[in-house]
């Protein structure tokens, strides 16, 4: 996004999902797992804004071209693209602004050896391409079956 705002939204998810869980949460261990015929694995979301600094906005076209060419190749597996309105404090004004956003979910195996290899590759890339400060990630445990 834009500002911080992807990173302070990654980290205030990440503090809360590092916070106890509550009793009736369904724990993500492999027998757990089991239970629903799923393995463990990873839920990624990356949080991406769509307006740059000098207010013009990253068009349809360029956001299905980054995605087409950048996400698409390092997970071919699939993945889902959400819309959504986006909104951080300015490092150096304070003031809260809300922007267009794109949310890129993407179940991943807990082992895969280059995953931090290829989130790391799309996040220096939209941030490259469209003048943002920050694009945020959010990894969580899950189980996964499909």
């Amino acid at each position: 996004m834009r500002a911080a705002a992807a990173g302070l939204l990654a980290a205030s998810l990440t503090l809360a999902a590092c916070a106890p869980a509550p009793p009736d949460r369904l724990a993500t261990g492999a027998p757990a797992c089991a239970r629903f015929g799923a393995r463990p694995g990873i839920e990624i979301s990356l949080l991406f804004g769509r307006t740059r600094p000098d207010g013009s906005p990253v068009t349809d076209a360029q956001w299905h071209d980054f995605l087409a060419r950048s996400v698409t190749p390092r997970f071919p597996d699939g993945l889902s693209v959400f819309q959504a309105s986006g909104q951080w404090r300015d490092r150096t004004s304070q003031q809260v602004t809300s922007e267009p956003s794109r949310i890129v979910w993407i179940a991943a195996e807990a082992d895969t050896p280059d995953l931090a290899v290829r989130l790391d590759a799309i996040r220096a890339e939209y941030r490259r391409a469209f003048q943002q400060q920050s694009v945020g990630l959010v990894i969580r445990a899950d189980c996964q079956a499909f």
